[in-house]
């Protein structure tokens, strides 16, 4: 074998068929996942990264929701791992957020039994997602109380997403027994964020209670969705590295991402005024080069469709989304059902972490 050849047998890392006989936990089942192949492969380097963006202190770390997630009761995972400090911020649909406050203030969601027509789910004020119901009465409960902490808003001040949901979460950690992301938000001063506020029932309740407003004479409530943008960006901006988890793609995956360039054009637009020059005379690792150092993503959209919302990661490269691997970035993409890789995965993380006495 010719010498350069074997210089590239030597970097090779073999694989190793799995043993599920030894594996004593999720976390080495995992672990030995990642020296198999496909999706398994994946998730095992996925919590390879996760490890890493973990126990990296200087680390603002990201996670991301689309889909239907606490419809899919998801959400004590989610409240446990603010609850745990792996996560810093949330970025997510309405959707999953208006569910989530469903299931937060003690109201249930129930699986739809296969056997009942659309038409009468509809008669029946059941809403179905996939294989869940959804009660419309949910949602009138849901509505009593977002009212009651809308009334206590000052119509002075302007509202956003993070303000608004942290203002809910504070009347759940005071009204409602129980663990919540709601409540562990507000709890652990972690912001969440919804970009689409008014693509959810949360952002209709908001509208009507306005129309109220506006029908009373009273003064409606202002909302701006920038001071979102300018919450997270400062808080971007102040961390020295930035991880990312993602669960599906859509509105909250590029939203997060996007951040990166935008405070870069931020820097060439402004700062620079426009004169390349001046740009690239900037140190290319100043407060506003912000690509993600860590990314893991649980999606199970397969690239050619064009449904990969917020893009590969080595597409992300090019827009200066992610810090690539040749200069220390670690990703990584498991093409996968959230509701079967997400569990597994965190399971495995805590497992982890508590054999290593990690507590953030």
């Amino acid at each position: 074998m010719k010498e350069e050849h074997q210089k590239i047998y030597k970097k090779l890392e073999p694989m190793k068929s799995i043993d599920i006989e030894k594996a004593e936990d999720t976390d080495e089942l995992v672990t030995a996942m990642g020296k198999t192949a496909f999706s398994g492969r994946a998730l095992g380097e996925a919590l390879e990264v996760l490890w890493d963006m973990v126990n990296d202190k200087n680390c603002l770390k990201v996670l991301t929701l689309s889909g239907a997630m606490t419809m899919a009761k998801m959400g004590l995972i989610i409240t446990q791992m603010i609850e745990k400090r792996i996560i810093d911020a949330v970025v997510s649909t309405g959707a999953i957020i208006s569910h989530g406050f469903i299931e937060s203030a003690g109201l249930t969601h129930f699986k739809n039994p296969g056997n009942i027509s659309d038409e009468k789910l509809r008669e029946l004020r059941l809403d179905r997602v996939y294989d869940t119901l959804e009660s419309e009465s949910n949602f009138d409960e849901a509505d009593k109380i977002v009212t009651k902490v809308l009334e206590a808003q000052d119509t002075e001040k302007t509202l956003c997403s993070h303000v608004l949901v942290r203002e809910l979460g504070k009347y759940l950690y005071e009204n409602v027994k129980g663990k919540s992301i709601f409540s562990a938000a507000y709890k652990n001063n972690v912001p969440i964020f919804i970009p689409a506020f008014t693509d959810c029932e949360m952002g209709l309740d908001f509208a009507l209670y306005n129309r109220k407003q506006k029908m009373a004479g009273r003064r409606e409530l202002q909302f701006n969705p920038f001071l979102d943008l300018e919450k997270y960006s400062d808080m971007v901006t102040k961390a020295e590295k930035t991880g990312i988890l993602t669960l599906g793609g859509g509105v909250p995956r590029n939203w997060a991402q996007q951040v990166a360039p935008f405070l870069d054009i931020y820097k060439y637009r402004i700062l620079a005024g426009g004169d390349e020059k001046k740009y690239e005379a900037m140190d290319a690792k100043d407060e506003y080069y912000k690509p993600f150092w860590y990314g893991v993503r649980i999606c199970p959209e397969p690239v050619h469709w064009g449904g990969l919302s917020g893009c590969t990661y080595s597409e992300g490269v090019s827009w200066g989304k992610f810090v690539p691997r040749s200069q220390g970035g670690k990703m990584a993409e498991v093409f996968a059902d959230a509701t079967i890789g997400f569990p597994v995965l965190m399971k495995a993380l805590f497992e982890r972490m508590e054999k290593n006495n990690i507590k953030l």
